[in-house]
C-alpha cells in the first residue's frame, strides 16, 4: 500500500482504524513519519478547515505492523482563530503516539518577514539516489527516493554537524498536503548517527514541526531539500534542528527533534 492508500484507508474507516503493513516497518515498529501522518489525518478532520501551524509529537511506544491501530482526536479548544487538538495513536489499549496540534486561521498583521533563502544545492537529478537493500535498509525506505547531499552517511565516524539532501516519494501520491510532508521529513536517520563508528539503534523521542502557511506548492512527485544540524549531543541524547524547502527554494517546514542514541 502507498502512503496515500493508508491515509485514505483511515479516512474511510468507520472506527478510525488502520493496519500498518510490514512494508512500512522501521525495525520492529511502524515507520514514525507514517504514524504521525495518520494521527494528523484524524486531527485535520476536526480542525474546521483551519490550516495546521505546528505539531508537538511524542512517540510513546512502537506501533506493531500487522495489527490494527486506532486514531483518536479531541478538540481541546476552538477560539476565534486557533483550534487546539489532541491526537493519539492507540494499539491494544495502549497509547503509542501523542500529538498536540495548533490549527490557525490567518489574520491581518503588519509583521511580514520573509524566510531565509534555501542553501545552495545540486539539482535532485544530479545527486545519486541511495539504493534500497532488503535486510539492510529499513523496509519503509522502499517507498521513498533519498539523495544524500550534506554530511556523511551513518556509522562513518564523522564529526560534521550537518546532514541531508533531497527526498521524495517513489511513486505519485496525489496532491501533497501536510500529512505527506510529515512522512517525508522523518525519512532521514537521526543526524547523530554519522558520528558513530558502528551500527547502533537510535530513535526519535520528541518531534516538533512547524508548517509554513499558506503552504508552498509541492508537486505530486517533487523533491524537497532537507538540511539538519546537530545543536548538541551528549549522554545518549541528540538535539537537532532541520528545515525543508521545495525545488523553488520556498521554505515548507521547520523541524526539531530530540533523539535517543544507544552507542
Amino acid at each position: 500500500m502507498t502512503f496515500a492508500d493508508l491515509l485514505a484507508a483511515l479516512a474511510e474507516s468507520p472506527d478510525h482504524q488502520v493496519t500498518v503493513p510490514a512494508t512500512w516497518a522501521q525495525g520492529r515498529a511502524g515507520y514514525g513519519g507514517l504514524i504521525a501522518a495518520l494521527v494528523f489525518e484524524g486531527m485535520r478532520a476536526k480542525a474546521s478547515g483551519r490550516p495546521v501551524r505546528s505539531l508537538a509529537i511524542t512517540f510513546v511506544g512502537p506501533v506493531a505492523p500487522g495489527e490494527p491501530m486506532q486514531v483518536e482526536a479531541e478538540v481541546l479548544r476552538e477560539g476565534k482563530a486557533v483550534t487546539q487538538i489532541l491526537g493519539r495513536a492507540m494499539q491494544n489499549g495502549q497509547t503509542m503516539c501523542i500529538i498536540q496540534g495548533s490549527f490557525g486561521a490567518s489574520r491581518e498583521s503588519v509583521v511580514d518577514v520573509a524566510a531565509e533563502e534555501a542553501p545552495q544545492a545540486k539539482a535532485p537529478q544530479e545527486c545519486k539516489e541511495l539504493p534500497f537493500v532488503k535486510g539492510i535498509s529499513p523496509d519503509f525506505i522502499q517507498h521513498f527516493a533519498v539523495r544524500w547531499l550534506y554530511g556523511d552517511l551513518p556509522f562513518t565516524n564523522s564529526r560534521k554537524r550537518e546532514m541531508g539532501g533531497w527526498m521524495s516519494f517513489s511513486h505519485d501520491e496525489g496532491d501533497i498536503h501536510e500529512g505527506h510532508i510529515l512522512g517525508l521529513m522523518d525519512v532521514w536517520p537521526p543526524a547523530v548517527l554519522p558520528h558513530l563508528s558502528q551500527r547502533a539503534p537510535a530513535s526519535t523521542l520528541t518531534w516538533t514541526i512547524e508548517f509554513m502557511q499558506p503552504q508552498p506548492q509541492v508537486g505530486n512527485t517533487e523533491s524537497l531539500l532537507y538540511r539538519a544540524e546537530i545543536e548538541r549531543a551528549k549522554d545518549g541524547y541528540g538535539h537537532t534542528a532541520a528545515k525543508a524547502w521545495n525545488e523553488r527554494g520556498e521554505l515548507v517546514a521547520i523541524s526539531r527533534q530530540t533523539v535517543t542514541v544507544f552507542g
